[in-house]
């Protein structure tokens, strides 16, 4: 399934394999603490994301820099 979140001004894919809202929201809400209280690496990837991945309680987050690309907690 793919759904879209926007982190600064921009759309950003995001795939997972269920329709799960709930996960969608936490995704939402840790990511929006993060580009206001996240340290420098977290800022970096955000600043060149290309698509988030949902897997199992984790989201993935991918980068243009694969270095910069990073597993972020849901719960």
């Amino acid at each position: 399934m793919k759904m879209f979140i926007t982190i600064h001004n921009k759309p950003v894919p995001v795939y997972s394999d269920e329709k799960n809202k709930k996960k969608f929201n936490l995704l939402k809400s840790a990511l929006e603490a993060k580009v206001s209280k996240g340290r420098a690496t977290i800022k970096k990837c955000l600043d060149s994301i290309i698509s988030i991945e949902i897997v199992g309680c984790e989201a993935i987050l991918h980068s243009f820099n694969e270095r910069d690309s990073l597993a972020l907690s849901l719960y």
